[in-house]
């Protein structure tokens, strides 16, 4: 008895004032414009009162102590003592990660009285176990550290959390070479100043740009070519959030989340908003991953603005994103980074690494050297980094990565100096060095995508508008990008009889020859093969009246009222003695028996004097 009176004052003193958001840590009330600013303050007050130094310390100010479940586990569990005793120990301890975050538990309505029967915990109970926070796969993860915005989901990698240990600029060049992380991940921007390249999506007078700078985030698909920048638009999204503490940030993976993380984190945006008044940004990377009915699960929730959507993809939106998600985001189309942006990327790297370019003007106080006597002085050329530029096709991701490999390359191959001075040491990254790291082994190119689409339309088109060189480049663009060879074929056929026609009646003939000669060798022998068609059709004359007199024909089937007209008797076969009775084939002219034109109608009575040539369905 004496311990239910004690959780009854308990529950009475805690109780909460209309209007207003009780702390999960201390259970003190606060206006929900004030909660957040308290949080991070008292989450880091009782982090530091949690060591084992003043774990023993008795303050009335402190939260209940809640029992840890790892050592609820491992540990045999504490007895509960009298009324006394649980009076006093209530008062001691720090709360574990549990208490900290039980704000996020789906079962409500137990957190207060769980706060409460903590108070019944004996004082021998350690004071330094604290509940361990897991991911999503059941790994541990350290403690988020105080401020706003750093709660975030714990799937969350990294790369878009911005809490690593060290950021690029507290690291030493030699530093930014050697560790594993590639380049392009450590020297992912944080603001939109260093983001280049998408002047036309995130300009200074955009209106995405004022939308971002307000932290009105709208929800967002990001559809472009690997390597442009949609994982680093998200990414200064998600800090800037955390510097202003507007939003919760939660990245997921859409080749490895399930339906149920989505859940997870939707049922957490849920809480967020309800008890601390903060939105939640949910960035789904590569979300063409999920099928339709995953997809689906968004839909409610951005409806109605639990969550604000960015997807980041490579597919075309419109064949890969369901329709009625595309209608609740705004699509973003990041075009390929041209060779301008490249340049400023490359030059904004090499500052970083302290890598002197060579052939830049000696008053420019960026060329100036940035070592510290004791790392070996790197240069590198003008010409290599222009190659770069040139050469990694628009992918940022490609040109960091290898202007590290091949600056790596050179940094290990270097030998020691014999002073004992690293200072003293040159080392020189050349257009060679570059070249070789940068060795391409494929062309953007994607057989079940757009770009598959696209190389074929323009191969089709440059055929057409009698461009033999435009032709042949699209047909090594799908070629060596591993384009089947027979259905480059199959397109030729049709090319022939589409676009050449009648004006030509080989160009029939040798597209057939070839798909029939690239079946039998296959690649890469057939290649040439494929190109003497392709230039011979680019060559002929063209005529498209076939064509178009046939899509006369089926204009005028589909659109044509009533039931077909039938085929008139003369026309009809007479196999049988009831046929030939009923009046088939009955006046037929046989056109060999006659020496001369035979007068003959041959289109039933309601098509006469129509000329499919000349005809067009907006005809009368």
């Amino acid at each position: 008895m004496d311990v239910l009176r004690e959780i009854n004052m308990a529950n009475e003193m805690t109780s909460t004032t209309p209007d207003a958001v009780q702390c999960p840590v201390c259970f003190k009330d606060f206006k929900p414009a004030t909660i957040n600013g308290h949080l991070d303050v008292c989450l880091l007050t009782s982090v530091t009162d949690s060591s084992p130094s003043t774990a023993t310390a008795t303050d009335e100010s402190e939260p209940p102590l809640k029992k840890s479940r790892n050592s609820a586990e491992t540990g045999p569990p504490s007895p509960v003592v009298n009324n006394t005793v649980a009076s006093s120990s209530s008062m001691a301890g720090a709360p574990s990660s549990a208490v900290l975050f039980s704000l996020f538990q789906t079962n409500k309505s137990k957190v207060s009285v769980q706060g409460e029967r903590n108070g019944l915990v004996s004082s021998t109970q350690s004071p330094v176990n604290k509940g361990v926070k897991r991911n999503l796969l059941g790994e541990a993860e350290p403690e988020p550290g105080p401020g706003p915005g750093t709660d975030n989901v714990r799937s969350q990698p990294s790369g878009l959390n911005g809490q690593n240990l060290k950021t690029s600029t507290d690291l030493s060049p030699r530093t930014l070479l050697t560790i594993n992380t590639p380049l392009a991940e450590t020297l992912r921007p944080n603001t939109l100043e260093e983001y280049f390249g998408q002047n036309k999506v995130v300009g200074q007078q955009t209106l995405l740009r004022s939308l971002l700078d307000s932290q009105e985030v709208p929800s967002l698909i990001l559809w472009g070519p690997p390597g442009c920048g949609k994982t680093t638009l998200a990414h200064i999204i998600a800090s800037a959030s955390k510097k202003k503490g507007t939003a919760r940030f939660v990245t997921l993976s859409a080749t490895s989340a399930s339906t149920n993380d989505v859940r997870e984190v939707i049922k957490q945006a849920q809480n967020e908003l309800r008890l601390c008044k903060r939105k939640t940004i949910m960035f789904i990377d590569e979300i063409h991953r999920f099928n339709k009915s995953q997809q689906d699960t968004f839909l409610p929730h951005v409806e109605c603005g639990t969550v604000t959507l960015i997807g980041a993809t490579t597919e075309n939106p419109s064949f890969q994103v369901n329709a009625a998600l595309l209608s609740r985001c705004r699509v973003l189309v990041l075009e390929k980074l041209s060779v301008e942006a490249m340049g400023s990327i490359l030059d904004r790297a090499v500052a970083t690494l302290g890598i002197k370019v060579l052939g830049r003007d000696p008053a420019n106080p960026k060329d100036q050297d940035q070592s510290d006597g004791h790392e070996p002085k790197i240069f590198i050329e003008r010409k290599a980094l222009d190659t770069i530029a040139y050469l990694c096709d628009g992918d940022a991701r490609a040109g960091l990565n290898s202007l590290q490999l091949a600056v790596q390359a050179q940094v290990s191959s270097a030998r020691p100096n014999p002073s004992g001075k690293d200072g003293s040491q040159e080392i020189l990254v050349k257009e060679d060095h570059v070249k070789e790291g940068l060795q391409r082994s494929h062309i953007l190119y994607d057989k079940a995508g757009e770009e598959h689409y696209n190389c074929i339309s323009a191969l089709h088109k440059s055929m057409r508008g009698s461009d033999e060189n435009a032709s042949l480049y699209w047909l090594g663009r799908m070629l060596e990008g591993g384009e089947d060879p027979l259905y480059v074929a199959r397109r030729l056929v049709r090319f022939a009889s589409e676009d050449v026609g009648m004006a030509d009646s080989s160009a029939l003939p040798q597209a057939v020859s070839a798909f029939q000669a690239c079946h039998f060798i296959g690649m890469p022998e057939c290649e040439v093969i494929l190109a003497q068609c392709v230039v011979y059709l680019a060559r002929a004359p063209k005529s498209v009246d076939i064509y178009k007199a046939y899509a006369n024909v089926k204009a005028c089937l589909r659109n044509h009222k009533g039931p077909l007209p039938s085929v008139p008797l003369h026309l009809r076969n007479a196999p049988t003695r009831l046929m030939k009775q009923l009046g088939y084939a009955k006046g037929y002219k046989y056109n060999p028996a006659f020496s001369g034109t035979v007068e003959q109608d041959y289109l039933p009575d309601e098509l006469q004097g129509i000329n499919f040539f000349t005809w067009t369905p907006s005809d009368p």
